[in-house]
């Protein structure tokens, strides 16, 4: 696997984690995350949307649809895997 890659698991769960944190902490709920997060997947698409396949587009929404998954399956302890929220994204991607 490449390491950039891994670092930016790395990064993608570093900002779940964060999130968390907040959510914790009262500071933000995680409807107003989820809001932020869907917005800001909104935008990148109406920017990106000519000359991307969608393999590409899939691409760049990957790190937002995780961050939203992350936020809305996250319990007291914190978020779940990378590798099963990523599985997860792939499955909602495939209508399984």
């Amino acid at each position: 696997m490449n390491i950039s890659n891994l670092q930016l698991e790395g990064l993608y769960m570093a900002v779940a984690a964060i999130n968390h944190l907040l959510v914790a902490k009262g500071m933000v709920s995680r409807d107003e995350i989820a809001e932020t997060l869907r917005i800001a997947e909104e935008t990148m698409a109406d920017d990106r949307r000519e000359g991307l396949s969608p393999a590409q587009r899939d691409a760049i929404a990957f790190p937002l649809r995780l961050l939203q998954l992350a936020n809305s399956s996250a319990g007291e302890t914190g978020t779940i895997p990378f590798q099963e929220l990523a599985r997860m994204i792939g499955q909602h991607k495939n209508g399984a």
